[in-house]
């Protein structure tokens, strides 16, 4: 088998190399003088907030290297025209192929270059090359590097520093001292060798050889159902074939463990599943839309890339969110980069194409001031891969205009090694475009960007474990993104659609074509022809090009009399459109390289030969002890609304949120952040997808991972509520709002851990049909584990918790109506919504204290349904000024936000709030009043004018009046006489901000 990972060329001294008249020129790109030196001033604040070197001297640049015949002034004119923009930059030339080259930095000796390792892709390289062509230079490669130039320090701490600060090894190289370099330009031609892998006869242990060897991440019964497959073919698979499995048969792809036969057992018994995911969370969807009968605005659920739903009698709405957990852990940057780019394709091939109008993000990681001591080897820094995961996350976004307009972070320590990354993506299709099928003889036509060794292995190296050597053995596996060349196939694909040209769509996700081609024809037949794929460069294998997971890349299916037209349009976009094959009816996949067949599958057996997967599952409730009271009667509740604000958790995320477009379409109404100076936390986005209508969207999620250490069901009860009522904070109909899963859990072959994870799902089941709230799409991300060796020689293992993330999507019938968080206007009543318990299990009063046990908050989904109705009713008649729902940190910390957001103070007495099933003290009953994080509950601020309205249309709804808004700029809390709180609303903002007031 071809080694899919192994680099096909370095960038090296070629003095033997066949050079005629082509340099390598090297331009340095450095800041004028007296300007800030943004690149060395980065490294150092990396290392600063790490390792604590305050007095390191690092000078940094940004370069290009050009390979071309033309003359040195030549270069000089065109690279001062079109690379360095002369009002803050200046640059200079060097012949790269110099080895003999000195620093010219007396005081900074040594010299560090960093280039990306050959084939990964080099979006700003690709654009500087067509550009430079354009401008008339003859250029055949264009790299990009990064220059340091480094106090002298000894060699070992050199390594440490470029290793931890300087590069990636996943896809990075670093030269020291001067480049040497003679030639840029990679590949070499490729004789082709039919690979065939010796299966028949292989025993167990050389099936698991061959297993690993290639990556395949397949289990002992598959391998053994593959050796059989062949057997009774009477030959070998080729390479081709066993890939083509290994992806298509990978957790990633087909979701084996949730859609296998599951035995369970808990504390009420036990039950086994045929199909555990489509009898909770399919089941649930099932019920509800059935409930909704005529009145069914669900369209298209579980079938497509996204989920779709009824907008308007003129558009639909669909909706994904996928996890990139893996390729972030190792690179940051190209794995959060990717995971948004290839979400975004989702949409774009969601029936015959969705316009993406907004995105989100979500994302977990270990605190990022966790000492590096305590991290697991050659795991990154978690400040260093949140700055790299938000970068990814921006770049692409911005650069397609797509507004990133909701998300969360969540911080654990449990999440060092393995980050979780959770983006999603919102389109917009009319509603006669939201169906596809591709029909016998139509073209299989590759559109959009060329295929390269990126990403091979992707979709196998997701469905397995992280370990202290990923970063080497699955480097193959990570991937950057190119966003201008979406966009621009972006729009001929959308242009495409309402022309008619094409009957099918998807996107080269995991698997690359091998996925796409494959899941496209599965009721037809597939031939296609490999040596026709446009390839980035020279030298790539059939089997490479047919996984490779380069980024970028749809598949059409196009009519033959079609053809012309799409050909014609994409050209005038300077977008490339390939026919690689053609659905034929045969039932099989063939695949071929230059006439050679070098697959030949049946379509049956490829999506339906899976041997099942049948698990154990059990869970028993841990014993959890109710927190001490002792530990709760002294509590400084002032101090305590301080710390909770300056956690992480709890802290501004306004250093993520203001890197993003917000604005960019013009469709954003309620905005990540709010209030009278724009910084407040919005509960959820609101979209207006048409200009010619008030009809709007709201977007927004539910995540709380500490409840499942509690009971996992609860989590995912309370994540679905958290989901549901930010919704309906800003003004969504609850009986219009779907919502979507993403399950990240550890090791589910182990019953303890599947069995957290069917409980959570039992939970999902439970409460959609309670809530009447449809589940239309969902994704699964698990193995989520990180295995290391200790400096004792044993063998650790990091599982992060168990993670559920719901994604809401609400409707408002007019924008117009809906509300934002921050108080409005003195003299105003103050309500809270919902009823209070003595729910401080997993909060973060606990966590701030550092306390362990209690409740874990729970859902009464009946009361829960009558509540969000009934304030839906409430906002939609104009009756709430502002609204904000009560989550972590509970009453406390939605009154101090909703206060400094809106730059106005307030005053509450809690003794007024009763507790439910609580026998705690007083003492205590006052600080479970403030920090309790139970759920379903709403702090709404009312016009006294309209109090009686509002309290006759909240009818059966536990109702509390705490007391008023002032301008008196504090938050005061108290219980009677006794002052609990007393805090000016520049105090609390201050704590609140701090923590991630990064530059």
């Amino acid at each position: 088998m071809n080694n899919a990972s192994a680099e096909v060329a370095t960038l090296v001294d070629s003095k033997n190399k066949s050079m005629g008249d082509s340099v390598v020129w090297q331009v340095d790109i450095l800041p004028r003088a007296g300007l800030p030196d943004r690149i060395g001033g980065k490294v150092l604040s990396d290392i600063r907030d790490t390792k604590g070197h305050r007095d390191l001297r690092i000078s940094g640049a940004r370069g290009f290297l050009i390979q071309t015949g033309e003359t040195q002034a030549a270069v000089i004119g065109a690279v001062s025209k079109i690379l360095v923009d002369p009002v803050v930059e200046e640059f200079r030339i060097l012949n790269a192929g110099d080895a003999s080259s000195k620093t010219d930095r007396a005081d900074l000796p040594t010299i560090v270059h960093v280039l990306l390792k050959p084939g990964v892709t080099d979006p700003e390289a690709d654009s500087a090359q067509e550009s430079l062509r354009d401008f008339g230079l003859a250029v055949t490669a264009v790299r990009t590097f990064r220059k340091y130039w480094i106090q002298a320090i000894a060699p070992d701490e050199l390594r440490g520093m470029v290793k931890k600060f300087l590069a990636n090894d996943s896809i990075e190289q670093v030269i020291v001292g001067p480049l040497g370099l003679r030639r840029i330009d990679i590949g070499s031609d490729y004789a082709f060798r039919l690979e065939t892998i010796p299966l028949q006869n292989a025993d167990a242990a050389q099936l698991q050889q061959i297993n690993e060897r290639g990556q395949l991440s397949l289990s002992a019964a598959e391998m053994a159902t593959i050796q059989q497959h062949f057997r009774e073919q009477g030959r070998e698979p080729t390479d081709a074939e066993l890939e083509t499995i290994a992806q298509t048969w990978s957790e990633h792809c087909s979701h084996k463990t949730l859609a296998g036969a599951i035995d369970y057992s808990d504390e009420n018994g036990s039950r086994s599943f045929g199909n555990m995911l489509k009898e909770t969370i399919f089941a649930a969807t099932k019920t509800v839309r059935e409930q909704l009968a005529d009145n069914d605005w669900c369209v298209s659920v579980f079938r497509d890339n996204a989920g779709i739903v009824r907008f308007d009698d003129q558009i639909n709405v669909a909706f994904k969110v996928e996890t990139h957990n893996r390729p972030s852990a190792l690179e940051p940057y190209g794995g959060a980069n990717t995971g948004i780019g290839g979400v975004i394709r989702d949409i774009l091939g969601t029936g015959m194409g969705a316009k993406p109008i907004c995105s989100t993000d979500v994302f977990c990681f270990a605190p990022p001031d966790l000492p590096a001591e305590k991290l697991p080897p050659n795991v990154l820094h978690p400040r260093r891969i949140m700055k790299g995961v938000v970068a990814g996350v921006r770049d692409y976004g911005n650069r397609m205009g797509i507004p990133t307009v909701n998300g969360a972070i969540c911080f654990d320590e449990r999440y060092a090694g393995n980050p979780l990354v959770f983006c999603g993506s919102v389109g917009v299709l009319p509603v006669d475009k939201s169906f596809k099928h591709p029909q016998p003889n139509d073209w299989i036509v590759a559109l959009g960007g060329r295929t390269g060794r990126d990403g091979i292995h992707g979709a196998t190296f997701s469905s397995a474990e992280l370990h202290e050597s990923s970063n080497q053995t699955s480097g193959g596996a990570v991937q950057i993104g190119n966003a201008i060349t979406e966009k621009m196939f972006q729009d001929v694909l959308l242009q495409a659609r309402d022309e008619g040209l094409f009957n099918s769509v998807t996107d080269c996700g995991a698997g690359g074509f091998s996925s796409a081609v494959g899941e496209m024809g599965e009721e037809i037949g597939a031939e296609v022809w490999l040596d026709k794929v446009p390839l980035k460069y020279r030298g790539l294998s059939y089997t490479e090009i047919w996984i490779s997971e380069a980024q970028e890349r749809m598949v059409l299916a196009v009519p033959p009399d079609k053809w012309d037209r799409l050909h014609e349009l994409s050209a005038s976009e300077g977008v490339e459109a390939t026919i690689i094959g053609q659905f034929k009816p045969t039932g099989r996949l063939t695949l071929k390289y230059d006439s050679n067949r070098v697959a030949d599958l049946s379509m049956d057996f490829l999506h339906a030969g899976r041997p099942p997967v049948r698990r154990a599952a059990k869970y028993s409730l841990p014993a959890i002890e109710d927190i001490d009271s002792a530990d709760l009667s002294f509590v400084d509740t002032k101090q305590a609304l301080l710390d909770i604000l300056g956690t992480f958790n709890v802290a501004s995320k306004h250093w993520v949120i203001r890197q993003y477009d917000h604005e960019v379409q013009g469709c954003s109404v309620i905005k990540p952040l709010v209030g009278a100076n724009c910084d407040g936390p919005s509960d959820a986005a609101v979209l207006r997808p048409r200009f010619d209508s008030w009809r709007g969207l709201v977007v927004a999620c539910g995540l709380n991972p500490r409840y499942g250490d509690l009971d996992p069901y609860h989590m995912a009860a309370s994540a679905i509520d958290e989901a549901i009522r930010n919704c309906v904070a800003v003004g969504a109909d609850p009986n219009r709002i779907a919502i979507l899963d993403n399950f990240c859990w550890g090791r589910t072959d182990r019953p303890e851990t599947l069995g957290s994870l069917v409980r959570a799902a039992l939970a999902c089941h439970d409460l959609a049909i309670a809530l009447r709230t449809p589940f239309i799409s969902g994704k699964d991300s698990l193995h989520n584990e990180f295995k290391f060796t200790d400096a004792s020689g044993r063998q650790q293992v990091i599982s992060i918790p168990a993670t559920l993330l719901i994604s809401a999507m609400g409707q408002v019938p007019d924008v117009r109506r809906c509300v934002t968080m921050d108080f409005k206007q003195p003299g105003n009543a103050i309500y809270l919504i919902g009823e209070t318990g003595e729910h401080l299990g997993g909060s973060h009063l606990v966590l701030a204290l550092g306390l362990s046990g209690g409740r874990v908050p729970t859902v009464d989904a009946a009361k829960a349904r009558h509540t969000f109705e009934s304030l839906h009713r409430a906002i939609d008649a104009s009756l709430v000024r502002s609204c904000h729902d009560l989550s972590e940190g509970g009453l406390m910390v939605a009154l101090a936000e909703m206060a400094f957001a809106g730059d106005l103070g307030a005053t509450v007495d809690v003794g007024q709030l009763p507790l439910c099933d609580s026998s705690a003290d007083a003492s205590v009953a006052n600080v479970v009043r403030l920090f309790s994080e139970s759920n379903s509950r709403f702090l709404v601020e009312i016009d006294p004018k309209h109090e009686g309205q509002f309290v006759s249309t909240l009818s059966g709804v536990a109702l509390t009046r705490l007391g008023e808004v002032t301008d008196s700029g504090a938050v005061v809390a108290r219980n009677g006489k006794l002052e609990l709180v007393h805090a000016s609303i520049e105090q609390l903002k201050r704590a609140w901000q701090a923590p991630l007031d990064w530059n």
